[in-house]
């Protein structure tokens, strides 16, 4: 089958190429971005303008794509307030803009989300909700397609011993690779550093054995059959997470911003996880990102796969608030960090991560975390458009 990258992907590919590697990038933000200090975000109660990064190239994080679509802020927030959003093709790239001070609230992954907190000599970032925690959405090993018809996940994995394993180092892709390798005791002939653009031209020239990459990607890759999912963190049991990023100086001086982000974002994750809004999910995905169709950006969120391939029941889970299970994540991740010299700690300072918003938030509206979860779809539920 031949392949072909259509025009409007190759363009967001061509900026990942050059973003994907930008976890790395942020351990030396400091000696090149100029301090940013504290913002002037006026008085509790007054209008507010808000610039918020988020990822419609990151399934997991896309509480904030139903957050842009829904508009579910405007029922929140002070009369008067404006609201941006701003595509980050890539975590990274939003955090070096709220470092900078262009972006005030963040939707990333789990490694820009930790690196974030640890660049405080630059500007103070925190974490101050989970957006979403899964196990098949950084997490997704992908083969060749004349790869062996595995009889389960497991033996995939095995498979990929000897055989050459294409990853973004440095991000959650990576840390579950290594993890799962350990786990498994498989080596892999090498371990290549390449970005979604190089990996998806290796899958069709025949120069990848296998690649772990997260959702959408992963979901157009197997559609457009250039490779087929073979494992994931299910097999394993191992987590991947994205998380909600506010700037220190907008929580000090406006709690009731973060309150009402955070009560509007509680919204946009119970939308999320109703099954009965998938097609809309998707469709809104699908307005705010390229290189897509609706099916693949469905399936990448909602999509049932086999468990022999790493097919997970639930595709989501929202915590919304940090969990013990999500500091454990963190924990695990912080940890992984220091040892790639990604960040110059062992541990997050305390105060790097804040549940106390979101706890106050559940115990007013009556509800415990998790919030909700996204519940795999048999394939006959997607709906194409008239």
């Amino acid at each position: 089958m031949t392949f072909r990258i259509n025009q409007r992907f190759l363009t967001v590919a061509a900026h990942l190429a050059i973003q994907v590697a930008a976890v790395f990038g942020l351990a030396m933000v400091s000696s090149t971005a100029a301090l940013a200090g504290d913002k002037d975000y006026g008085k509790p109660g007054e209008p507010i303008n808000l610039v918020i990064g988020y990822q419609p190239y990151y399934t997991e994080s896309w509480s904030g794509i139903v957050m842009r679509g829904k508009k579910m802020y405007e029922k929140y927030l002070p009369k008067g307030s404006t609201v941006e959003f701003s595509v980050g093709l890539q975590g990274a790239v939003i955090v070096n803009a709220m470092l900078a001070g262009k972006q005030d609230i963040g939707y990333v992954g789990d490694m820009p989300g930790i690196v974030s907190t640890t660049k405080q000599d630059v500007a103070d970032i925190r974490i101050v909700a989970a957006v979403g925690v899964g196990t098949d959405m950084c997490n997704i090993v992908l083969a060749r397609t004349d790869a062996p018809a595995f009889p389960n996940s497991k033996e995939a994995l095995k498979w990929l011993g000897g055989k050459r394993l294409s990853i973004p180092l440095g991000s959650c892709a990576d840390r579950f690779a290594q993890a799962a390798l350990k786990k498994e005791g498989v080596t892999p002939a090498a371990v290549l550093n390449q970005n979604i653009e190089v990996i998806t031209s290796g899958f069709r020239a025949g120069k990848v054995d296998a690649a772990v990459l997260w959702e959408p990607t992963a979901s157009r890759l197997v559609q457009e059959g250039l490779a087929k999912r073979v494992a994931s963190g299910e097999s394993v049991g191992e987590f991947d997470a994205a998380f909600l990023t506010m700037r220190a100086d907008l929580i000090k001086q406006r709690p009731d911003i973060v309150k009402a982000w955070l009560n509007a974002e509680l919204d946009a994750q119970l939308f999320l996880a109703d099954g009965k809004n998938a097609m809309e999910v998707a469709g809104m995905a699908g307005q705010q990102s390229t290189g897509f169709t609706d099916k693949m950006l469905w399936a990448s969120m909602y999509g049932k796969y086999d468990p022999a391939v790493g097919g997970a029941p639930v595709r989501l889970t929202m915590p919304y608030t940090i969990t013990p299970e999500v500091s454990a994540l963190i924990n695990n991740s912080a940890a992984f960090l220091f040892s790639i010299k990604s960040i110059n700690v062992e541990k997050l300072r305390p105060e790097a991560v804040m549940p106390e918003f979101t706890q106050a938030i559940l115990k007013e509206r009556g509800l415990t975390s998790p919030v909700g979860k996204v519940s795999a779809q048999d394939e006959k539920e997607f709906k194409a458009k008239p």
